[in-house]
C-alpha cells in the first residue's frame, strides 16, 4: 500500500512540503522521493555522479562509479560507511546501485543490521528544469518512516546545493520530517 501527500500542516500552522512517498515490497521497505530541480538535466547528473560534488551535498563516495563498478561510501551526518556497486549508469538519465552498510560501520553506530538497498535516481528534463525521482528500495518496514525523512534531506541538500545555498539545520529538519513520515508510516499495510 502507498500513501502520499504533498503538504501536511505543521504545529504552527505552517506548511511542510513532503516529498515522499512510502510502501512495502516483497517484505521490505520502499521510499520513493520526487522533487523538481531549477537546473538542467546535465547539471543535475553531474551532482549526482561526479565524486567531488556528491562530496558537497551527500557523501564521499570512491572507487570506481562505471556500470559494474564498486565503490565505498562514507555519510559523515550518519557516521555511515558502505560498499556499493553500480548496477545501471545511462547518462544522464538513469542511475541505479546497490549498496549495503559495513559490518564495521554497523557495529560502531549500533542501528539497524546491514542490508542490501537499491537506489535508483531517474531524471527527466522539463523546460529548463529536471525532474528528479529517487526509489530506495530494500530497508526494514518497521524504519521506513526514518529512512523516508533521511532521504527527503538528502533531496533538500541537493536542491540547496544546485542553487548555490548553504545547507539548513539537518537536525532540525529531522525533528520536522520524522513525525510526518510517521504517519505515513501508518498507512503501509
Amino acid at each position: 500500500m502507498t500513501k502520499s501527500t504533498q503538504e501536511t500542516t505543521d504545529n504552527a500552522g505552517g506548511r511542510t512540503r513532503v516529498l515522499g512517498s512510502l510502501r512495502s515490497a516483497d517484505g521490505a521497505g520502499v521510499v520513493r522521493i520526487e522533487d523538481r530541480y531549477d537546473t538542467d538535466i546535465d547539471d543535475l547528473w553531474s551532482a549526482l555522479t561526479d565524486p567531488l560534488r556528491l562530496a558537497r551535498w551527500y557523501g564521499e563516495v570512491d572507487g570506481d562509479l562505471r556500470r559494474g563498478g564498486q565503490f565505498n561510501l562514507y555519510l559523515e551526518s550518519a557516521g555511515l560507511r558502505a560498499v556499493g556497486q553500480v548496477e545501471v549508469c545511462e547518462p544522464p538519465r538513469r542511475l541505479l546501485v546497490t549498496t549495503r552498510e559495513t559490518d564495521e560501520s554497523w557495529q560502531q553506530g549500533a542501528g539497524v543490521p546491514p542490508f542490501e538497498q537499491t537506489v535508483e535516481a531517474t531524471l527527466t528534463a522539463d523546460a529548463g528544469q529536471t525532474l528528479l525521482v529517487i526509489e530506495v528500495r530494500g530497508m526494514p518496514v518497521d524504519k521506513i518512516a526514518f529512512y523516508g525523512a533521511g532521504w527527503q534531506i538528502h533531496a533538500e541538500n541537493l536542491a540547496t546545493y544546485v542553487a548555490g545555498r548553504e545547507p539548513g539545520n539537518t537536525e532540525a529538519r529531522w525533528g520536522e520530517l520524522v513525525p510526518l513520515y510517521q504517519e505515513l508510516e501508518t498507512a503501509i499495510g
